[in-house]
């Protein structure tokens, strides 16, 4: 790998903390996981690109509801390391999806103990808990259909509604062992959930205070600046058209095309420089059976 493909691979391996995971994922060989190689779940959120991209638009979206933003607002340290928050997010969803079952079980095991801590009072006074089964299911279903909204843009556009309807039912798997309910398992049932809740969803200060934040993060030197822009330009122009107004992004024809463009331009160079990911190495456990 020539050196600028490597320092690509070193800068990803830090977003994702990927070279700093204690998860090993090549063992116990011959363990599919929770979903297995031939899963949705496995191609879909394999493609770094397409993940930044629907991550950055995921987080946004989520913020959009007052109870899921109260509860970062008072718990979170995104304030001093929206990176590192990223970062936790990234290994979560990287070892529920690929590592072993009993590793998969323990993340979740832990996400769960973790929200039962996180309650409070959100500002118009509503009480709130990580733990209630709709707020958990509004986070992931803000996550997996910007995932998917990512990957047929940036990934695969031609991804069948059959295959868009797997990757829901499959995903959702996640949510309900995390305590979710009644989560959407296609892609109609989350069109239809979206619209549902969107009389419970605004745009505050505090809203935007978590954009202006995330828009802040990331590396520091002109080439990371730009990338990093790229991506968060990206995650906006994926957002709906409705969540898109209500956080007050104006994005001309001209902009989207030309972020659209970018991404696409990247994503393959992206693609060729990353290496021993956690796909890969799941991927050597599975094959490594008796």
């Amino acid at each position: 790998m020539n050196p600028f493909r490597k320092a690509i691979d070193r800068r990803i391996a830090d977003l994702t903390g990927r070279r700093h995971s204690p998860v090993d994922y090549t063992s116990p060989p011959g363990d599919p996981g929770l979903f297995g190689p031939e899963s949705t779940v496995w191609r879909i959120h394999g493609d770094f690109s397409a993940m930044m991209c629907g991550g950055v638009g995921a987080l946004l979206l989520q913020m959009l509801h007052p109870l899921a933003l109260a509860g970062v607002w008072d718990h979170s340290t995104f304030r001093d390391d929206m990176l590192g928050r990223l970062r936790r997010t990234s290994q979560f969803i990287a070892i529920t999806t690929y590592a072993s079952r009993r590793q998969a079980e323990a993340a979740i095991a832990r996400v769960r103990s973790i929200h039962q801590q996180v309650t409070g009072t959100a500002p118009d006074g509503r009480p709130y808990r990580a733990d209630d089964p709709d707020l958990l299911t509004w986070v992931h279903v803000a996550e997996m259909s910007s995932f998917m909204a990512s990957y047929l843009r940036y990934r695969a556009p031609d991804c069948s509604r059959a295959e868009q309807d797997r990757y829901y039912a499959e995903s959702a798997r996640i949510a309900v062992a995390l305590g979710a309910r009644q989560v959407p398992t296609s892609a109609s049932e989350v069109a239809d959930y979206l619209e549902q809740i969107r009389p419970q969803l605004e745009c505050s200060e505090r809203t935007r205070e978590v954009a202006r934040i995330l828009f802040r993060s990331g590396p520091q030197d002109m080439a990371g600046r730009r990338a990093a822009r790229l991506f968060m330009n990206a995650g906006i122009d994926l957002l709906p058209d409705w969540a898109t107004h209500q956080l007050g992004f104006k994005r001309s024809n001209m902009q989207q095309a030309l972020t659209r463009r970018g991404v696409q331009a990247i994503a393959p160079i992206i693609r060729s420089s990353v290496s021993g990911t956690a796909r890969e190495l799941a991927e050597q456990r599975v094959a490594g059976a008796g």
